[in-house]
């Protein structure tokens, strides 16, 4: 078996080390508006993801291995449609959109100012909306 990851990158010498994104869990409808005031002062970014669905997992790990966030420019929201479904409702109201997912939404200055779905989301130049 050792011969096999060595062959094919199986191995633990040849893993990364797992790229972190400064998530923030959310979970309630309260931050809703606190992501609405928030956004005065930065910009304020939601990921919608679905657990059950292989494109919203391609997208998840194809962002969080290449886009350069930290939570001094911006603050990253990640929300599990399944498990919040009212929180993703909520949000397609609030910030008028059209629920999709995977989605990414953009607010700043109080509005939302870009949001995007499924595989376009791994083509955003996401530096231009911080």
């Amino acid at each position: 078996m050792a011969l096999f990851g060595k062959l094919f990158g199986g191995g633990e010498q040849s893993r990364k080390p797992e790229k972190k994104l400064p998530w923030k869990p959310l979970t309630s409808l309260e931050q809703l508006e606190e992501i609405l005031v928030n956004s005065k002062d930065k910009p304020q970014l939601i990921f919608k993801h679905s657990t059950t669905c292989g494109i919203s997992g391609m997208v998840l790990r194809m962002i969080t291995s290449s886009w350069e966030l930290d939570a001094d420019t911006s603050d990253l929201y990640f929300l599990d449609l399944h498990a919040y479904r009212e929180v993703s409702n909520e949000a397609a109201i609030k910030f008028q959109v059209i629920h999709q997912s995977p989605q990414l939404i953009i607010v700043s200055n109080g509005q939302t100012t870009f949001h995007t779905s499924h595989g376009a989301i791994t083509d955003v130049d996401i530096n231009k909306y911080l």
